[in-house]
């Protein structure tokens, strides 16, 4: 058999293995699972009222898609078709992808990130989703740019997806950062631009993704019925690092609190210190005092707080901070970080709201044990998948093909976004950096799909044995 047979084989069993898991994925989560953020933002969209406690993007969505088809189904075939679609858009791209590929994709869509996650109704489904499809269009883009049409197609495209993904989680904007860097690389290098050229339209780039987003973000603000959770969110992370310092150093002095608010400090430092885990800040709402005692404190004070343990205590706060990443980077026990969800649970006031029962069945039971099955191995370790994204990254640059930088450019922002976690985690649940494992797994898939050396390799070994026994 010919080098070319053997390819045009891979190219339709890799294609056969992305339909194949797209279909699976799809029998076995429709219409989708949902826990309690999901049951609520649901409600949120049905009613267009939004809490503001989510970015309220994925409940706007979530209105949209409930009114075409009630329920969640469409919501999870559009995360589905967004996953699988970047795989389809690559294996496309490669023209004749290898057998290396099509054995790279059969073990990813074995995984839980691939067979169960996109049925789960989370916004971290949704930005990770639209993040990476992003970046795919933008290298779909750079390959197309000799023809105009179909190049600003793609990066109108990538532009939607990359401001969906910033709309979808408060830091999604780094991704939408890292997409306009690529752009720019990528523009300098299919046009030959000077420095200066290439940074114009970076700053085009740039002002049209931040119009966009601003717009839409006035646009959903519009219906907010409290203040925006991105303050509320805030104000529990300053609380939930005070009293990390306080449970690693118990005489810690609180120069504002102990004589402004001489209340909470107490409470910090007894039931605070008592429910303090680095794992979550959960367990800190089995307090009541102490959550009284936050919702009465003056925002300011607690931020003048919060800066004074950073400034005059850096050392202190980096390692309360370090220890709480590690959770989230990791997960050493997957078992306290939510790894997955699968049926639908939530509080019954709300699912009577929306029409939902309860769901817990023979097919739940089975995905519940077969992504089980995956706890305590490499599958779920983000940092495993950080470290195949940095290598991944490395190899991409170097070879720099158009849309190799594009996809280069993803697995950096992919770690990029994961480091603004050391700064900003108040739990270590699994899917925050669920992004991070579809972008090594793109990453690499795009690699794997022009690693034609084993074919060549074999097919050199099958001649020479074919002339010696000739």
């Amino acid at each position: 058999m010919s080098l070319a047979s053997q390819q045009s084989i891979g190219a339709k069993v890799t294609a056969g293995v992305i339909f194949a898991g797209f279909v699976f994925s799809l029998a076995a989560n429709l219409p989708g699972h949902m826990s309690f953020d999901s049951i609520i933002q649901l409600l949120e969209g049905r009613t267009g009222a939004y809490a503001g406690w989510h970015p309220p993007v994925t409940s706007w969505l979530l209105g949209v898609t409930d009114a075409i088809l009630p329920g969640t189904a469409l919501f999870v075939v559009l995360d589905t078709l967004l996953i699988y679609g970047c795989l389809w858009a690559l294996m496309r791209l490669a023209g004749r992808p290898s057998w290396a590929a099509a054995l790279l994709v059969l073990g990813a869509v074995l995984t839980p990130q691939y067979m169960i996650y996109p049925g789960i109704v989370w916004k971290d489904v949704l930005f990770s989703g639209t993040a990476v499809a992003g970046f795919v269009a933008l290298a779909c883009a750079a390959e197309a740019w000799p023809r105009p049409y179909i190049r600003y197609t793609w990066l109108g495209f990538a532009l939607l997806l990359l401001v969906v993904a910033a709309l979808a989680r408060q830091n999604g904007i780094l991704l939408l950062l890292g997409g306009v860097a690529a752009f720019g690389w990528i523009a300098m290098r299919r046009e030959n631009l000077s420095l200066r050229g290439a940074a114009l339209r970076t700053g085009y780039a740039l002002l049209a993704g931040i119009v966009i987003l601003t717009a839409a973000n006035v646009a959903l603000g519009t219906r907010l019925t409290k203040e925006f959770g991105g303050a509320r969110q805030f104000r529990l992370l300053q609380a939930y690092d005070i009293i990390a310092a306080l449970a690693a150093q118990p005489d810690l002095a609180l120069d504002k609190l102990d004589k402004q608010d001489p209340i909470l400090a107490r409470e910090m430092r007894t039931d605070g210190v008592r429910l303090y885990t680095p794992q979550r800040n959960d367990p800190l709402a089995g307090s009541q005092p102490l959550q009284a005692a936050l919702t009465a404190v003056p925002p300011p004070l607690l931020r003048a707080q919060w800066f004074s343990l950073i400034f005059h205590h850096p050392a202190l706060y980096l390692s309360s901070r370090a220890d709480m990443f590690a959770w989230v980077l990791f997960t050493p026990r997957i078992d306290k970080c939510l790894p997955f969800t699968v049926g639908v649970q939530g509080p019954q006031n709300e699912l009577d709201e929306i029409g939902m029962e309860p769901r817990w069945d023979d097919r739940d039971e089975w995905l519940q044990n077969y992504g089980n099955s995956f706890q305590g191995t490499p599958v779920f370790q983000h940092g495993i998948f950080a470290l195949l994204s940095l290598i991944a990254a490395g190899f991409l640059l170097y070879r720099r093909r158009p849309a190799d930088i594009a996809i280069g450019i993803l697995q950096l922002s992919a770690l990029v976004y994961t480091a603004s976690f050391f700064a900003i985690s108040i739990a270590c649940d699994y899917r925050y950096l669920y992004v991070l494992d579809l972008a090594a797994v793109t990453g690499w898939f795009h690699l794997a799909l022009a690693w034609h050396w084993p074919e060549i390799r074999l097919r050199a070994l099958c001649t020479r044995a074919g002339e010696r026994h000739g």
